[in-house]
């Protein structure tokens, strides 16, 4: 039996989605890969500890300020055009990390690298244009899921690759899977006919990527310098300024960058706010999980575990992540997406409660693993979904940057507070169990908030199919 048009239209289908899913997973593996690394690299580097930071902040600082941009420039020039580009920029920017050998030239590749965030906001656009209804909400699910997966499976990579290889390795080892993504990117995926008008709004996006870029300075160095220091302050007030210039000029815009009407569709602004806590709880989690694991035994609470040890922590939720994201599709169908951002919240809040209780057995880790995984991978994959399902088609990949920015935003102030209270319990070179408890209990907030702003997402409304009236023939 020959295949059909459906045969031919599902296979095509599924080798897109590879190629847009090998894509996401090599950038969310270099976000969060030379965590572990981050010891060795200072050491071999001879760097400061608060230089090699910069290694985190200047691809955060980029990932924000691109993703929105990139998704834009691929509403109005083509969505596979700008991804094959941008798999190109992450491609020279993982080269030149791979060879640099001083921390200057180190931080210019990570951020080059960090500008790849908009192949999500690309890659959920792409879906949209190009896959069947059907199949558009477990695809968009799966790649949003793949943001986790990756950081989950990037901190057990590197923590590998740190003890038995050069740190070296950890931008050759992606490079190959970028070089793959590029060819097949360029080879596979068609161009989408779904364009938006009017050219770049330079104004805007300089006022963005001050605003973006002062926040998050002011956010990372905040525990070097005193969430109250002057320094923090300024630069805080500075972006919540020029962050207030660009909405400003995008409201008076005929050609705003990112429309602020769309923003203030109550589908949006609720997924956004969902996924800033959503953010934050997160990275507080995922920072802290593998270190509580590190601690010596000395402490009354840590179990010495090793970087390898510790990151295989995260395989449960790395996997459970992987696996409702495969899902997404069959979950939206049944119970929406708006209860799955719901439920997935409460889950993984529930997750963080747990260690506030129980974190004295390896057992209570892996508990809070699966249930996190399972969890935040409902929530992730509803998030794509409720994003694209608000907005036109054309301000799919300028709705999803932004969405996808805000959570980068708050995973950096969620990281940044577990690091506070961290370093605020730490006697005699160790933290206590104080930082971590208060932490998770921060995450819980974070995700219980989440699951709050998902609750006032409006509930998808049913339509009816119309009754069919009798023809009526027009006489002369």
């Amino acid at each position: 039996m020959l295949p059909g048009p459906r045969d031919a239209e599902r296979a095509s289908s599924a080798r897109v989605l590879a190629v847009l899913s090998i894509a996401a997973l090599a950038y969310a593996v270099l976000s969060s890969a030379v965590i572990p690394a981050l010891p060795t690299i200072r050491a071999s580097l001879h760097a400061s500890e608060t230089g090699v930071t910069w290694l985190l902040t200047g691809f955060l600082l980029s990932a924000s300020v691109g993703t929105a941009i990139i998704g834009k420039l691929g509403d109005m020039y083509g969505k596979k055009r700008l991804l094959v580009w941008t798999l190109l920029i992450l491609m020279a920017g993982t080269a030149l990390a791979a060879l640099s050998g001083s921390l200057v030239l180190l931080i210019v590749a990570r951020i080059i690298q960090g500008v790849a965030g908009g192949i999500f906001p690309l890659s959920f656009a792409i879906a949209r244009d190009e896959f069947p209804p059907h199949r558009v909400a477990g695809s968009i699910g799966l790649m949003s899921a793949i943001l986790g997966v990756g950081g989950g499976f990037g901190l057990v990579l590197g923590g590998l690759i740190d003890e038995h290889l050069s740190w070296h390795w950890l931008f050759w080892i992606p490079l190959v899977a970028m070089i793959v993504a590029a060819v097949c990117a360029w080879r596979y995926i068609p161009e989408s006919r779904v364009r938006s008008a009017g050219r770049v709004n330079w104004m805007a996006a300089a006022a963005m990527t001050a605003g973006m870029s002062a926040l998050l300075v002011g956010i990372a160095q905040a525990t070097v310098w005193g969430w109250t220091g002057p320094r923090t302050l300024v630069l805080l007030a500075a972006g919540l300024v020029a962050c207030g210039l660009w909405i400003g000029v995008e409201v008076r815009s005929d050609n705003p960058l990112i429309d602020m009407t769309v923003m203030r569709i109550r589908g949006v602004w609720t997924a956004n706010l969902a996924a800033f806590l959503l953010g934050g709880g997160l990275y507080a989690w995922f920072l802290l999980l593998p270190q509580l694991a590190q601690l010596p035994r000395s402490t009354g609470f840590g179990f010495g575990a090793s970087v390898v040890v510790a990151g295989l922590y995260l395989l449960p939720c790395a996997v459970g992540m992987g696996v409702l994201g495969s899902v997404a599709g069959r979950v939206e169908r049944r119970f929406t997406s708006r209860r799955a951002l719901i439920a997935g919240s409460v889950v993984s809040a529930v997750a963080c409660g747990w260690l506030v209780v129980n974190s004295r057995h390896p057992y209570d880790l892996l508990a809070s693993s699966i249930l996190y995984g399972i969890g935040i991978g409902l929530a992730f994959a509803a998030l794509g979904n409720l994003i694209v399902q608000a907005v036109p088609a054309s301000q799919t990949g300028a709705a999803s940057g932004m969405n996808t920015v805000l959570r980068t935003l708050g995973g950096a102030l969620g990281g940044q507070i577990a690091a506070t209270f961290v370093v605020a319990s730490t006697r005699h070179g160790l933290p206590g169990l104080a930082g971590f408890t208060k932490t998770f209990a921060m995450a819980a907030l974070f995700l219980a908030g989440s699951a709050v702003a998902g609750w006032l997402i409006p509930a998808p409304v049913l339509v009816s199919a119309p009754i069919q009236q009798p023809a009526v023939q027009e006489t002369g």
